[in-house]
Order: C-alpha cells, then structure tokens, then sequence
C-alpha cells in the first residue's frame, strides 16, 4: 500500500476508519495512518463494513481480486452469473439452484471467499456499472438505473444516495470535472521562445 504497487491492485482494498472511505491500494492520496486502516479481499465486503468508495481512484475500475480463483469453481460461476445479472431479476435461492447448492451454502461460499454475501456482492457491481455509465455516457438517470441492473430509478437514487451520501446526478459532475482537469494541458514557456503546450 505504501509503495503503491500496482501488482496489488484489485487483490486488496484499502478501508480508512477515519474518513469511512475504502480505495485501491494504488489510490495517490495521502496514505493513511496504519492504525486507521482495515484491509479488505473486495470491494463488496469493504462496503459490507459500511465503507464508502473513494471517488479518486474508483474502486470500480480495478481489476478483479484473484482470491477466489483456482479450485472455487462454484464462487467462480457465481460471480460470473451475478456479473450477469442474475440477481438483478431473480433471488439467491434461484441463483443457487442454477449452481446446485442450497442458498445458505452459497451465501457462506461467498461470504468466505469475496467477504461478503451475494446480495452485497450485487449491490455493489450494480453500482459499479452505473458509475461507468455516469461518468462514461450521456445517458438519462432512468436508462442508467435500468442498464445498470436496478429496475427503477427510485431504486437507483435510493441505493446510490445511502451508498455516497449525495444523489448521482451530483456524483456524474464530480467525475466530469476530475476527467476535464486531468485532460487540461499544461502550458509553459521555455525563454522568449513561443509557448509549448504539453499533456
């Protein structure tokens, strides 16, 4: 976390006590006091423990925690199938019989190796997907919240507002304004020559 290395990136998550902010162990703010910090398998069971996502280097965007891989085949399917959307429409006991196990085995499944229970596991993918929507289309709210998985936009709003505190339309602008900064090119001028504009 300290170094920054990116070949953790998506194997951890980073939860800060004292701001209720989880991160990527890559994320350039200011690392954290040792003491203030809990570490997480995934961004589900960072937010299972009531983290926020740190809106600088976006927990969505990284890549998927390996933890559960090798011989998991069962969690394997499952997420790929909750990924999918399978708990968008249908519930856990159905998501369980597609795999042939019982509901409480697969959330205790799930809970051991994502560190969270299916139902957050959906939550949180639903909400990645709709901040990728947010900030990488130009969709309304209401085909945000239906492509992303949550059937209404009252849904939407609901889970986003107790999820960062602040509505989503509030959260696009954030996240547009961060990308227009970092795209501004910076301007300097070497001697009396011309200006040189450099990204």
């Amino acid at each position: 976390m300290r170094s920054r290395d990116a070949t953790y990136d998506g194997v951890f998550f980073v939860g800060v006590r004292t701001t209720g902010i989880y991160c990527r162990p890559v994320c350039p703010v200011k690392t954290p006091m040792e003491k203030n910090v809990t570490f997480y398998p995934s961004a589900a069971a960072a937010e299972q423990a009531g983290y926020r996502p740190c809106l600088r280097c976006r927990p969505e965007s990284a890549p998927f925690s390996p933890a559960w891989n090798g011989t998991r085949t069962t969690a394997d399917r499952a997420m790929r199938l909750i990924e999918e959307g399978a708990l968008d429409t249908g519930t856990v006991a159905d998501l369980a019989d597609r795999l042939g196990v019982g509901a409480r085995h697969l959330t205790r499944l799930l809970t051991t190796h994502i560190g969270a229970p299916p139902k957050q596991i959906a939550q949180t993918m639903r909400m990645q997907r709709a901040k990728r929507l947010l900030n990488d289309t130009d969709l309304s709210m209401a085909d945000v919240a239906l492509e992303a998985g949550f059937g209404s936009t009252r849904r939407f709003n609901a889970a986003f507002q107790k999820l960062y505190g602040r509505p989503p339309s509030s959260i696009r602008r954030t996240l547009r304004s961060s990308s227009a900064q970092k795209a501004q090119p910076r301007v300097t001028q070497h001697g009396r020559g011309p200006l040189h504009t450099s990204l």
